[in-house]
Protein backbone atom coordinates (compact mmCIF):
# COMPACT_ATOMS: atom_id res chain seq x y z
CA UNK A 1 0.00 0.00 0.00
CA UNK A 2 1.23 3.34 -0.73
CA UNK A 3 1.42 6.41 0.91
CA UNK A 4 -1.47 8.04 -0.48
CA UNK A 5 -3.61 5.42 -0.22
CA UNK A 6 -6.56 5.59 2.55
CA UNK A 7 -7.23 2.06 4.34
CA UNK A 8 -10.94 1.09 3.73
CA UNK A 9 -13.45 2.44 6.74
CA UNK A 10 -17.21 2.18 7.22
CA UNK A 11 -19.47 5.16 8.86
CA UNK A 12 -22.82 4.42 9.73
CA UNK A 13 -25.56 7.61 10.98
CA UNK A 14 -28.08 6.30 13.45
CA UNK A 15 -30.73 8.27 14.90
CA UNK A 16 -32.32 8.77 18.38
CA UNK A 17 -33.50 5.41 19.85
CA UNK A 18 -31.74 3.21 17.56
CA UNK A 19 -29.09 0.92 19.13
CA UNK A 20 -26.78 -0.82 16.32
CA UNK A 21 -24.58 -2.98 18.80
CA UNK A 22 -24.91 -6.46 17.54
CA UNK A 23 -24.65 -5.19 13.88
CA UNK A 24 -21.44 -3.55 14.80
CA UNK A 25 -20.14 -6.21 17.20
CA UNK A 26 -20.79 -8.55 13.81
CA UNK A 27 -18.96 -6.30 11.47
CA UNK A 28 -16.13 -6.65 13.85
CA UNK A 29 -15.78 -10.11 13.66
CA UNK A 30 -16.15 -10.79 10.45
CA UNK A 31 -14.00 -7.42 8.43
CA UNK A 32 -11.29 -7.03 11.85
CA UNK A 33 -9.50 -4.67 9.07
CA UNK A 34 -11.96 -2.24 8.35
CA UNK A 35 -12.87 0.14 11.09
CA UNK A 36 -16.50 0.92 11.72
CA UNK A 37 -17.65 4.49 12.89
CA UNK A 38 -20.77 5.57 14.26
CA UNK A 39 -22.11 8.99 13.41
CA UNK A 40 -25.04 10.24 15.68
CA UNK A 41 -27.16 12.83 14.09
CA UNK A 42 -31.41 13.56 14.69
CA UNK A 43 -33.71 11.98 12.60
CA UNK A 44 -34.32 14.87 10.53
CA UNK A 45 -30.35 14.91 9.50
CA UNK A 46 -30.27 11.17 8.90
CA UNK A 47 -31.07 11.53 5.08
CA UNK A 48 -28.54 14.54 4.59
CA UNK A 49 -25.85 12.61 6.33
CA UNK A 50 -25.92 10.19 3.43
CA UNK A 51 -26.83 12.70 0.46
CA UNK A 52 -23.62 15.13 1.79
CA UNK A 53 -21.45 11.70 2.26
CA UNK A 54 -21.08 11.84 5.85
CA UNK A 55 -21.89 8.66 6.18
CA UNK A 56 -21.95 5.66 4.27
CA UNK A 57 -24.99 3.99 5.41
CA UNK A 58 -27.98 5.31 8.16
CA UNK A 59 -30.32 3.33 10.81
CA UNK A 60 -32.96 5.96 10.54
CA UNK A 61 -37.06 5.95 10.63
CA UNK A 62 -39.21 5.93 7.24
CA UNK A 63 -40.49 7.80 4.97
CA UNK A 64 -37.39 8.54 3.35
CA UNK A 65 -37.15 9.65 -0.39
CA UNK A 66 -36.62 6.95 -2.51
CA UNK A 67 -35.62 9.08 -5.62
CA UNK A 68 -32.02 8.59 -4.76
CA UNK A 69 -31.92 6.89 -1.30
CA UNK A 70 -32.31 2.51 -0.82
CA UNK A 71 -34.20 1.41 1.81
CA UNK A 72 -34.75 -1.83 3.63
CA UNK A 73 -37.26 -2.02 6.48
CA UNK A 74 -36.29 -3.60 9.35
CA UNK A 75 -38.59 -3.72 11.66
CA UNK A 76 -41.31 -1.54 13.20
CA UNK A 77 -41.90 -0.08 16.66
CA UNK A 78 -44.13 -0.79 19.03
CA UNK A 79 -45.60 2.77 20.06
CA UNK A 80 -45.84 3.67 23.55
CA UNK A 81 -47.52 6.38 25.99
CA UNK A 82 -44.81 7.96 28.39
CA UNK A 83 -46.60 8.88 31.78
CA UNK A 84 -45.56 9.79 35.63
CA UNK A 85 -45.91 7.17 37.22
CA UNK A 86 -48.58 8.36 39.94
CA UNK A 87 -50.77 8.80 36.82
CA UNK A 88 -53.68 6.29 36.81
CA UNK A 89 -52.81 4.50 33.56
CA UNK A 90 -49.72 3.40 34.88
CA UNK A 91 -52.07 0.95 36.54
CA UNK A 92 -53.22 -0.97 33.47
CA UNK A 93 -50.81 -2.82 31.17
CA UNK A 94 -51.72 -0.94 28.13
CA UNK A 95 -53.66 2.46 26.93
CA UNK A 96 -56.05 3.15 24.17
CA UNK A 97 -56.62 6.37 22.23
CA UNK A 98 -59.88 6.49 23.86
CA UNK A 99 -57.92 7.06 26.82
CA UNK A 100 -56.15 10.04 26.12
CA UNK A 101 -59.64 11.93 24.72
CA UNK A 102 -59.53 14.31 27.40
CA UNK A 103 -55.59 14.34 28.18
CA UNK A 104 -53.15 16.89 26.88
CA UNK A 105 -51.02 15.33 24.30
CA UNK A 106 -47.66 16.68 23.77
CA UNK A 107 -46.51 17.04 20.16
CA UNK A 108 -43.16 17.90 19.51
CA UNK A 109 -41.76 19.12 16.14
CA UNK A 110 -39.11 16.24 15.98
CA UNK A 111 -42.17 13.72 16.20
CA UNK A 112 -41.06 10.54 14.40
CA UNK A 113 -44.92 9.16 13.95
CA UNK A 114 -46.98 10.00 11.39
CA UNK A 115 -50.00 10.94 12.54
CA UNK A 116 -53.62 11.70 10.53
CA UNK A 117 -55.20 12.74 13.64
CA UNK A 118 -52.66 13.09 16.79
CA UNK A 119 -54.62 11.78 19.91
CA UNK A 120 -55.92 14.15 23.06
CA UNK A 121 -56.16 17.55 23.13
CA UNK A 122 -53.38 19.60 21.44
CA UNK A 123 -50.70 21.76 24.16
CA UNK A 124 -51.25 25.48 24.30
CA UNK A 125 -47.35 25.29 22.39
CA UNK A 126 -45.59 22.21 20.68
CA UNK A 127 -42.15 21.49 22.27
CA UNK A 128 -38.88 21.86 20.13
CA UNK A 129 -38.01 18.52 20.69
CA UNK A 130 -38.67 14.67 22.00
CA UNK A 131 -36.56 15.33 24.77
CA UNK A 132 -38.04 18.80 25.78
CA UNK A 133 -41.28 16.93 25.78
CA UNK A 134 -40.13 14.16 28.36
CA UNK A 135 -39.39 17.06 30.39
CA UNK A 136 -42.91 18.69 30.34
CA UNK A 137 -44.15 15.42 31.06
CA UNK A 138 -42.41 14.94 34.11
CA UNK A 139 -43.26 18.39 34.92
CA UNK A 140 -47.22 17.15 34.39
CA UNK A 141 -48.00 19.71 31.75
CA UNK A 142 -49.31 16.63 29.65
CA UNK A 143 -48.17 13.13 28.11
CA UNK A 144 -46.29 11.68 25.49
CA UNK A 145 -46.65 9.73 22.51
CA UNK A 146 -43.42 7.73 21.05
CA UNK A 147 -41.67 4.94 19.54
CA UNK A 148 -40.77 2.32 22.60
CA UNK A 149 -37.13 3.04 21.96
CA UNK A 150 -37.04 7.18 22.46
CA UNK A 151 -39.06 6.09 25.77
CA UNK A 152 -36.33 3.67 26.58
CA UNK A 153 -33.66 6.41 25.79
CA UNK A 154 -34.70 9.33 27.58
CA UNK A 155 -36.08 7.14 30.56
CA UNK A 156 -36.58 8.83 34.43
CA UNK A 157 -37.46 7.46 37.52
CA UNK A 158 -40.60 9.36 37.89
CA UNK A 159 -41.83 8.39 34.55
CA UNK A 160 -43.29 5.42 33.18
CA UNK A 161 -45.06 4.14 29.31
CA UNK A 162 -47.56 1.79 28.40
CA UNK A 163 -48.56 0.13 24.63
CA UNK A 164 -50.64 2.58 22.75
CA UNK A 165 -53.49 0.52 21.44
CA UNK A 166 -55.41 1.36 17.72
CA UNK A 167 -59.19 1.80 18.35
CA UNK A 168 -60.33 -0.62 15.49
CA UNK A 169 -60.53 -4.03 18.52
CA UNK A 170 -62.89 -1.52 20.50
CA UNK A 171 -64.94 -0.64 17.22
CA UNK A 172 -64.94 -3.85 15.90
CA UNK A 173 -68.23 -5.25 17.79
CA UNK A 174 -69.95 -1.41 17.18
CA UNK A 175 -70.64 -2.52 13.72
CA UNK A 176 -69.36 -1.21 10.45
CA UNK A 177 -71.93 1.82 10.54
CA UNK A 178 -70.29 3.39 13.09
CA UNK A 179 -67.96 6.51 12.72
CA UNK A 180 -64.81 6.05 14.54
CA UNK A 181 -64.25 8.33 17.50
CA UNK A 182 -60.88 7.87 17.76
CA UNK A 183 -57.27 8.11 15.83
CA UNK A 184 -55.14 4.52 14.64
CA UNK A 185 -52.10 4.28 15.98
CA UNK A 186 -48.83 4.61 13.49
CA UNK A 187 -45.60 2.89 14.18
CA UNK A 188 -41.75 3.52 13.67
CA UNK A 189 -41.00 2.01 10.52
CA UNK A 190 -37.07 1.33 11.08
CA UNK A 191 -35.10 1.02 7.95
CA UNK A 192 -31.22 0.75 6.93
CA UNK A 193 -30.76 3.49 3.69
CA UNK A 194 -27.42 4.41 1.98
CA UNK A 195 -27.21 6.55 -1.25
CA UNK A 196 -27.82 4.35 -4.14
CA UNK A 197 -25.37 5.67 -6.58
CA UNK A 198 -22.84 4.35 -3.55
CA UNK A 199 -24.07 0.74 -3.15
CA UNK A 200 -20.60 -0.38 -2.11
CA UNK A 201 -19.03 -3.85 -1.26
CA UNK A 202 -18.89 -2.66 1.95
CA UNK A 203 -22.48 -1.80 2.23
CA UNK A 204 -23.40 -4.94 0.74
CA UNK A 205 -21.66 -6.48 3.82
CA UNK A 206 -23.83 -4.46 5.98
CA UNK A 207 -26.68 -5.24 4.37
CA UNK A 208 -26.04 -9.01 4.70
CA UNK A 209 -25.02 -8.44 8.90
CA UNK A 210 -28.52 -6.70 9.48
CA UNK A 211 -30.58 -9.46 7.24
CA UNK A 212 -28.92 -12.20 9.48
CA UNK A 213 -26.83 -13.70 6.74
CA UNK A 214 -24.03 -16.03 8.25
CA UNK A 215 -20.85 -15.40 6.56
CA UNK A 216 -20.74 -18.91 4.75
CA UNK A 217 -24.45 -17.34 3.29
CA UNK A 218 -24.61 -18.04 -0.61
CA UNK A 219 -25.66 -14.22 -0.76
CA UNK A 220 -22.84 -13.05 0.64
CA UNK A 221 -19.02 -12.40 -1.13
CA UNK A 222 -18.10 -15.40 -3.39
CA UNK A 223 -14.94 -16.68 -1.90
CA UNK A 224 -11.59 -16.82 -4.17
CA UNK A 225 -10.92 -20.28 -4.84
CA UNK A 226 -7.85 -20.59 -2.78
CA UNK A 227 -9.92 -20.06 -0.10
CA UNK A 228 -12.45 -22.50 -0.86
CA UNK A 229 -9.97 -25.04 -1.44
CA UNK A 230 -8.39 -24.33 1.85
CA UNK A 231 -11.94 -25.02 3.35
CA UNK A 232 -12.13 -28.13 1.60
CA UNK A 233 -14.37 -27.62 -1.36
CA UNK A 234 -13.57 -26.66 -5.12
CA UNK A 235 -14.76 -23.58 -6.67
CA UNK A 236 -17.93 -25.32 -7.88
CA UNK A 237 -17.82 -28.24 -5.87
CA UNK A 238 -16.85 -30.30 -9.21
CA UNK A 239 -14.24 -32.03 -7.80
CA UNK A 240 -15.31 -33.52 -4.59
CA UNK A 241 -18.45 -34.68 -6.95
CA UNK A 242 -15.72 -36.46 -8.91
CA UNK A 243 -13.93 -38.12 -6.35
CA UNK A 244 -16.80 -39.46 -4.56
CA UNK A 245 -17.79 -41.09 -7.76
CA UNK A 246 -14.67 -42.20 -8.89
CA UNK A 247 -13.60 -43.44 -5.53
CA UNK A 248 -16.47 -44.12 -3.47
CA UNK A 249 -19.05 -45.75 -6.04
CA UNK A 250 -16.41 -47.43 -9.06
CA UNK A 251 -15.02 -50.07 -6.26
CA UNK A 252 -11.73 -49.91 -8.14
CA UNK A 253 -8.84 -50.67 -5.29
CA UNK A 254 -10.64 -54.22 -4.34
CA UNK A 255 -11.79 -55.93 -8.07
CA UNK A 256 -10.35 -53.95 -10.56
CA UNK A 257 -7.48 -55.07 -13.08
CA UNK A 258 -5.95 -52.94 -15.43
CA UNK A 259 -8.89 -52.03 -17.96
CA UNK A 260 -11.14 -55.01 -17.25
CA UNK A 261 -11.87 -54.05 -13.76
CA UNK A 262 -12.40 -50.07 -14.69
CA UNK A 263 -15.10 -50.98 -17.05
CA UNK A 264 -17.41 -53.22 -15.01
CA UNK A 265 -16.41 -51.65 -11.60
CA UNK A 266 -17.65 -48.20 -12.83
CA UNK A 267 -21.20 -49.61 -13.13
CA UNK A 268 -21.47 -52.43 -10.82
CA UNK A 269 -19.75 -51.22 -7.18
CA UNK A 270 -17.22 -54.05 -7.86
CA UNK A 271 -16.89 -56.38 -5.23
CA UNK A 272 -13.59 -58.70 -5.38
CA UNK A 273 -14.76 -60.74 -8.06
CA UNK A 274 -14.95 -57.69 -10.55
CA UNK A 275 -12.04 -58.16 -12.46
CA UNK A 276 -10.77 -61.89 -12.16
CA UNK A 277 -14.03 -63.71 -12.37
CA UNK A 278 -12.45 -66.60 -11.10
CA UNK A 279 -15.35 -66.60 -8.29
CA UNK A 280 -18.60 -67.86 -8.99
CA UNK A 281 -20.13 -65.39 -6.19
CA UNK A 282 -18.05 -62.49 -7.70
CA UNK A 283 -19.87 -63.09 -11.18
CA UNK A 284 -23.35 -63.81 -9.33
CA UNK A 285 -22.27 -60.21 -7.55
CA UNK A 286 -21.70 -58.55 -10.74
CA UNK A 287 -24.66 -59.43 -12.28
CA UNK A 288 -26.65 -58.84 -9.29
CA UNK A 289 -25.60 -55.29 -8.76
CA UNK A 290 -26.41 -53.65 -12.29
CA UNK A 291 -22.71 -54.45 -13.83
CA UNK A 292 -24.21 -55.79 -17.56
CA UNK A 293 -22.79 -58.40 -19.34
CA UNK A 294 -19.12 -59.30 -18.31
CA UNK A 295 -17.77 -57.39 -15.81
CA UNK A 296 -14.24 -58.25 -16.30
CA UNK A 297 -11.99 -60.43 -18.38
CA UNK A 298 -11.30 -63.21 -16.79
CA UNK A 299 -11.55 -66.88 -17.77
CA UNK A 300 -14.96 -66.53 -17.47
CA UNK A 301 -16.91 -65.70 -20.52
CA UNK A 302 -18.56 -63.25 -21.23
CA UNK A 303 -19.38 -62.94 -17.75
CA UNK A 304 -21.66 -66.36 -17.66
CA UNK A 305 -22.47 -67.06 -13.79
CA UNK A 306 -21.13 -70.56 -12.37
CA UNK A 307 -18.26 -71.55 -15.15
CA UNK A 308 -15.01 -71.58 -13.65
CA UNK A 309 -11.05 -72.08 -15.06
Amino acid sequence: MTGSEVPPSFRLAYVPGMTPTKWVRIWNERLAGVPLTLVAVTAAEAADALRHGDADAALLRLPVDRADLSAIPLYTETTVVVIPKDHVGAAVEELSVADLADEVVLHPLDDTLEWERPPGRPAFERPATTADAVELVAAGVGLLVVPQSLARLYHRKDLTYRPLTAPDAELSAAGPDSAPSAPSVPGSRVALSWPEARTTDLVEEFIGIVRGRTVNSTRGPKKSPAAQEASGRSPRGGAARGASAGGTKSGGTKGGGPKSGARGGARTGGGTGAGSGRSTKGAKGGRSTGGGKGSGKGTAKRGRPGRTS
